[in-house]
């Protein structure tokens, strides 16, 4: 009898089993739940990744039934999916797909919830574990949470229950601390999947397998050694539809205080004592505690005006449907951060997002320090320039290496060249998408890659100041033209010979 060995091009791909699960998303109907959510469903059912038991609960506040909601589901998965669906497997996923109709704050609807779930229990055969999605306006988080204690859902023998709560989690410090309060009165922190989709993406898990599984690298990362980092999230779109919710949050609250600080976390912490969600959070507070909330003069921010955006001519941010007439909201936010411990010291951090710049991109630049003596500068030679390591995160996944070489000839002459790693081009496949990667991991319980209740809070010590002082300024902002790379003003926080990097 041949003995089969196992194939070494296998390892690392297998997946861990999950529990047969429940899945529960609130706003089930909702633009979250359609571009993204069930999608990202779609995908792991084709890849065969979720539970071979899955079940799906939309809960909204249309009234539906189940048949349509079911329709609309695959509609939207058709829509949005990032692979053309086979009518097979999107079928099968939403079978048995229910539908509860309901405001979250009406205490009569959480008893259907729980008689539907006790009925995919029954039609398992078993106790499946549960999973909530707060895909809801962030108003109803608390009130959700609250009903799903006094009705008895987030506890049950046999079985695992976990909350998934989307952004923002609080507008203010003081708000981050009330909900942490509210939802840790019902729930323990183990359950609870405080969701922040950039931390899914494949570059920004990338960053801790360069770092830490790559001896090169390791030993450049502190003070000695990176002259600055920059991290930039620039959108080349306008607010479209979303005045209603960015008139009242701004840049700063949308991008910066969660996605931005996550970023500068993973890029700053410490090597963890190993890859367990408990020690690797742990790292990242510790580095949100070595920050300290910035001076005025270290904060810029801006309101994009009319301008040019690929041929087209578009409206500045006062002019766009729904917004005020006098809002002084900002959509273009920087800022410059030190990281005082002893490994970053002295090294200043930027960053840097708004909407309506030149074009889409979402990276982080490490620039080391220039070499100490300048050999090379000749005739036709742009000389001896610092190399950088940069992780692009949007919209082509990968990381570039900046290095100096010799330009063919009889000269000695050096420019700038790039060693790159795209994800597409390296793997042949396509990444992901970062809610697919999410919502596996809330499903078996993997708390890795969502936030802590210490390191929300911490993140809003370093940013609710600047809230609290750019409220507190009357007037208008200045304006930087649409499709422009941003306000003049940020060049302010640059120090010594630092330069931002061409949007």
């Amino acid at each position: 009898m041949v003995e089969l060995l196992p194939n070494p091009l296998t390892e690392g791909l297998e997946r861990p089993p999950v529990h047969p699960t429940a899945l529960v998303i609130f706003g089930g109907t909702g633009d979250l739940s359609r571009r993204k959510l069930l999608p990202a469903l779609y995908n792991l059912a084709h890849d065969g990744a979720l539970p071979e038991r899955f079940y799906l609960v939309g809960v909204s506040r249309s009234k539906l039934p189940d048949a349509e909601f079911r329709t609309q589901a695959a509609a939207a998965v058709r829509e949005f999916s990032r692979r053309e669906p086979d009518p097979r497997v999107l079928d099968a996923l939403f079978t048995d797909a229910r539908y509860v109709s309901g405001s979250f704050d009406d205490e009569t609807m959480y008893p259907r919830l729980s008689e539907a779930l006790d009925g995919f229990d029954e039609q398992a055969g078993q106790r499946l574990n549960r999973a909530f999605y707060l895909s809801t306006s962030p108003a109803f988080f608390p009130v959700i949470v609250r009903a799903l204690g006094n009705h008895g859902l987030t506890e049950r023998d046999g079985a695992a229950i976990r909350v998934i709560i989307e952004k923002p989690f609080g507008t203010t410090l003081a708000e981050a601390r009330a909900l942490n309060k509210t939802v840790l009165g019902v729930l323990d922190e183990s359950q609870v999947f405080r969701i922040d989709h950039y931390l899914g993406k494949e570059t920004v898990q990338n960053m801790l397998a360069f770092r830490f599984a790559n001896g090169m690298f390791e030993p450049l990362w502190n003070r000695n050694f990176i002259a600055n980092v920059q991290i930039t999230a620039a959108e080349d779109i306008g607010i479209g539809t979303r005045a209603g919710y960015y008139d009242n949050a701004g840049a700063l609250r949308d991008l910066m205080q969660n996605h931005m600080m996550q970023l500068l976390c993973l890029l700053c912490m410490e090597p963890p004592v190993d890859f367990s969600a408990h020690e690797i959070r742990n790292e990242k507070v510790k580095v949100l505690h070595a920050i300290a909330p910035p001076e005025p003069d270290q904060t810029v921010r801006a309101q994009y005006a009319p301008g040019i955006v690929a041929g087209t001519e578009v409206p500045g941010y006062l002019g766009e449907s729904g917004v005020r007439e006098d809002s002084n909201t900002e959509t273009f936010a920087a800022i410059g951060l030190r990281v005082e411990n002893w490994r970053w010291a002295g090294v200043p951090f930027y960053l840097r997002t708004g909407k309506r710049l030149s074009r889409k991109v979402t990276e982080i630049a490490v620039t080391l320090r220039p070499v100490p003596h300048q050999a090379f500068n000749r005739e036709g030679s742009v000389g001896v320039q610092p190399n950088q390591l940069v992780f692009t995160v949007q919209p082509n996944e990968g990381v570039t290496l900046k290095l100096g070489a010799k330009i063919p000839g009889t000269r000695m002459r050096v420019r700038g060249v790039n060693m790159e790693f795209l994800y597409g081009t390296t793997f042949l496949s396509q990444s992901p998408e970062a809610y697919e990667k999410l919502i596996m991991d809330a499903m078996r319980g993997d708390a890795t890659l969502f936030t802590r209740n210490d390191e929300v809070e911490a993140q809003w010590r370093i940013m609710d100041p600047v809230v609290q002082r750019w409220e507190a300024e009357p007037g208008l902002l200045p304006q930087y033209d649409a499709g422009s790379g941003g306000p003049a003003e940020v060049e302010g926080l640059l120090t010594a010979d630092d330069h931002w990097r061409a949007i």
